[in-house]
């Protein structure tokens, strides 16, 4: 029988995709036999993200640990970190995975920490854009790009979630030091369940944090501008929460929309799915969002920008591809209410997302590095 391992997932903020993709892993790796365990911040989620948590504690035999971290580095950072290194200590992980930048400066310095005093746990790094969202012609790139050279030498395995992620890594820091793999975000079985939409779906559905990164601005503008081409009023919902979601709405009524747009709390994609007809991801970065594997899965049609790793899940050419640019999108837009029939029939078939993103599959790759790096047989 393969060796049971005391796994912990360190990461910043329990919201969107690494929050997601660390629900995953720990679901996996607990039915595997695993102790698994989190420590993330206590500052950020609201209700929707505390019932998630309520769902994860009865199964996590290491336990949900929250405490604040912020997200930017500052004095704080210190007292918070030395808050954190307390919890992780304790807890004698096996493993020590973090998630996103700060998650993984603190699992890679942690780690490295544990073993100066003796335990040695595996230190693994799952960027998930993060840092690497940073222009290394500017001074904040700079310092964050030398960082994570610095913490490179921290590091047993680096887990890229797309290849644009992986070049990204290569062109900004360079070829790591660290062994590092390709393992796409995984969907579970029972995503791959038609969500068809009801009878009063709106056109189409954002879902998201509401930050300029994720392009909800792009989207008001796009559905303005579709109008304009088409002559005719179209319908929004937008789901998400964040500290710009009073920004949005406000720019909703400048341009009219607010009879047309619906702002709505956060909810279980697939509650959401239904709500339109098509959904639109507006990003002006990702590495690879769940977001686009699950609607895929649930057999909707989807316009994405071409950014990240999203073309790697389309192929290069597709019409549900455009920049991230409310001109573009505003032409792709009316495209798909006009011809409903060519985007739906554009996007990847099940059997190819099962085969490239299915959870088994991450979950396997995951495991194999983690047993590799401790140097036994998974």
């Amino acid at each position: 029988m393969a060796r049971k391992l005391r796994i912990v997932h360190c990461f910043r903020s329990p919201v969107g995709g690494i929050f997601r993709h660390v629900r995953d892993l720990t679901d996996a790796q607990v039915a595997s036999g695993h102790e698994v365990g989190i420590v993330c911040d206590s500052t950020t989620g609201g209700d929707y993200e505390d019932r998630l948590f309520d769902a994860l504690r009865d199964k996590l035999s290491l336990g949900v640990h929250r405490t604040p971290m912020q997200r930017h580095l500052g004095p704080g950072d210190i007292v918070a970190a030395f808050r954190t290194y307390g919890l992780i200590n304790r807890l004698r992980p096996d493993i020590l995975h973090g998630h996103g930048a700060k998650g993984g400066a603190y699992s890679r310095l942690f780690g490295t920490l544990q073993h100066l005093s003796g335990q040695r746990p595996g230190r693994f790094y799952s960027p998930h854009g993060g840092s690497l969202h940073y222009d290394g012609r500017t001074a904040a790139g700079k310092f964050f790009f030398t960082l994570e050279r610095v913490m490179d030498r921290l590091t047993d395995h680096i887990f890229f979630v797309s290849d644009y992620e992986r070049r990204t890594f290569l062109t900004e820091i360079g070829e790591p030091k660290a062994a590092s793999s390709l393992v796409y975000n995984g969907l579970r079985p029972d995503e791959f369940e038609p969500t068809p939409p009801t009878a009063d779906a709106a056109d189409f559905l954002f879902i998201g944090m509401m930050r300029d990164l994720k392009g909800p601005d792009i989207f008001i503008d796009g559905l303005a501008k579709a109008e304009a081409r088409l002559g005719r009023a179209l319908t929004a919902a937008m789901v998400g929460a964040g500290h710009d979601r009073d920004k949005y709405i406000k720019q909703a009524a400048r341009l009219d929309l607010s009879d047309r747009v619906r702002f709505l709390d956060p909810m279980p994609a697939r509650n959401a799915f239904p709500l339109a007809r098509t959904i639109v991801v507006p990003s002006r970065a990702e590495a690879m969002p769940y977001i686009v594997l699950e609607a895929l899965a649930a057999g909707m049609p989807m316009i994405a920008t071409a950014v990240g790793g999203i073309p790697e899940i389309f192929g290069a050419g597709s019409c549900a591809l455009v920049r991230p640019d409310a001109e573009e999108l505003a032409g792709r837009m009316a495209s798909a209410v006009c011809d409903p029939v060519r985007f739906r029939t554009a996007m990847p078939t099940e059997s190819s997302l099962r085969t490239r993103f299915g959870e088994d599959v991450m979950a396997r790759e995951i495991e194999r590095a983690y047993f590799a790096a401790l140097g036994v047989d998974a």
